[in-house]
């Protein structure tokens, strides 16, 4: 009997994808805002470097703590409809039965009347890991770039790196999730851009203003 012919979909990482994504564009964009906000209020090299690795852990362990809740929450549901499903099987075997595979009803219904699969199912650990490594490492480029700029041109160096790092990263996830590419670096850079903006703008003017 040949082997079993299994096909990958995209859908199969969406968990993961989704978290690595969103952990890392954060990393990213929330360190370079808290970096470019402290630099324009005039703050030192030092202060900014300080702040920004606070952020970052901080960022890191906020990501992991809230995904692991999230996720958890969504495992959570699933498994109280995976009991009330398989309840139902029990007390009405022969007709819920009758209505798909008899051999895996259970899984059956998860699959069609609940949209539960193993590839989409609930990973809360996975999820959590995922978001606190990716935001760390998102953050950390922003970060390197405050370190090593001089300090006359770090506001400059930073945002304009921290927005080729958030188009690549659009780009990429683009590209994972079957999507079109350019439209994706696009997006996350325009909002990227704008977030940074308003919080360097703000720094400049509690700083002036203190």
């Amino acid at each position: 009997m040949p082997p079993r012919h299994r096909e990958r979909h995209r859908t199969e990482r969406t968990g993961w994808l989704r978290a690595a994504v969103l952990g890392a564009n954060d990393g990213i964009l929330s360190t370079a805002s808290l970096v470019l906000g402290v630099a324009a209020a005039h703050g030192t090299q030092s202060s900014v470097v300080v702040a920004g690795i606070a952020g970052l852990v901080a960022g890191a362990m906020s990501m992991a703590a809230g995904e692991y809740v999230s996720v958890h929450s969504q495992a959570d549901t699933e498994a109280a409809d995976l009991g009330r499903e398989r309840a139902e099987l029990k007390a009405d075997d022969s007709g819920e039965r009758e209505q798909l595979m008899a051999h895996d009803a259970l899984g059956a219904h998860a699959r069609d009347e609940l949209g539960i699969t193993t590839a989409r199912q609930a990973r809360p650990l996975q999820a959590a890991l995922a978001s606190a490594a990716s935001f760390a490492i998102g953050g950390a480029l922003p970060l390197a770039v405050a370190i090593a700029a001089p300090e006359t041109h770090l506001i400059v160096m930073v945002a304009a790196s921290s927005l080729l790092f958030l188009a690549v990263l659009g780009a990429l996830a683009a590209r994972a999730g079957g999507a079109g590419i350019l439209t994706g670096a696009i997006r996350v850079t325009f909002w990227g851009a704008l977030a940074m903006g308003v919080t360097a703008g703000v720094g400049a003017l509690f700083g002036t203003v203190v």
